[in-house]
């Protein structure tokens, strides 16, 4: 099941104002699709971010004791979460690093820590499994997953397959319903 913020209509339709583009797109998955959400359009401004970080604040589950944002969409949002939040923010790599300290996650370690995962938009899942796994396979405790847009294109579902709750802002529903 994905959470949303709650009376979010006036944020998702900013959201679909600075980042909606209609076209032809292959996303992470492989898939192509008609729409896009440029996350990088709604990242790289700065008040829309603090809006959008105010949002997955809200949806932190209790005693937490670090967001890890993915490479790269999740970066930004999970640097202003920890600025909004007061949480330590780590960066998670797709892979480990091959020279220096070969680390997954820059910020910190993640051994032992309860970690709470942000990725920018969710479509089929798999990087946050993949990423998820990572995590835990390096002794953090995965408590739940935010995303800003939850496209509802199988991603939950990958996601709760993996034991494991995403938590949306929005959901691809929601963001265009705000906009009719």
């Amino acid at each position: 099941m994905t959470a949303s913020a709650p009376n979010g209509a006036p944020l998702a339709r900013r959201i679909y104002e600075r980042s909606y583009l209609i076209g032809e797109f292959r996303l992470r998955s492989g898939a192509t699709s008609n729409e896009y959400f440029d996350k990088y359009l709604f990242e790289s401004d700065p008040q829309l971010l603090r809006e959008i970080g105010q949002a997955l604040v809200e949806l932190l589950p209790e005693q937490v004791d670090a967001v890890a944002g993915l490479e790269l969409g999740g970066v930004p949002l999970a640097t202003i979460v920890s600025q909004l939040s007061g949480l330590p923010a780590l960066f998670v790599r797709k892979q480990a690093k091959k020279y220096g300290t070969c680390r997954l996650a820059e910020g910190g370690e993640v051994a032992g820590r309860r970690l709470v995962v942000i990725e920018d938009v969710v479509s089929s899942g798999g990087q946050v499994v993949a990423s998820s796994r990572a995590l835990r396979e390096r002794g953090a405790e995965v408590v739940c997953v935010l995303c800003v847009v939850d496209r509802e294109s199988g991603g939950a579902g990958t996601i709760a397959a993996e034991g494991l709750e995403l938590r949306s802002a929005f959901t691809m529903t929601q963001v265009g319903e705000a906009c009719v």
